[in-house]
């Protein structure tokens, strides 16, 4: 039985996704709750949207930086 190897190409993107995924971790909520504090400003609604879109792409990389790593330990 053979023993497989990690594939670095693999871990190497999956840990990039990752690192981007931290910073809009903390981005999107910080972007969320300044918007929630000016609910008067006019630019209200986009600064929310734009909170929104941040979290959804942090959730999105999240994921696919797990299952590209799990790829690369694992995958086929």
């Amino acid at each position: 039985m053979e023993q497989q190897h990690t594939k670095k190409r693999f871990l190497v993107q999956g840990i990039k996704y990752l690192a981007i995924t931290l910073p809009l971790m903390f981005m999107g909520p910080i972007v969320i709750n300044s918007s929630f504090k000016n609910p008067d400003h006019p630019l209200y609604y986009f600064v929310l949207s734009l909170g929104i879109f941040i979290c959804i792409t942090a959730m999105w990389l999240f994921y696919k930086g797990i299952q590209t790593l799990m790829k690369s330990l694992f995958g086929k």
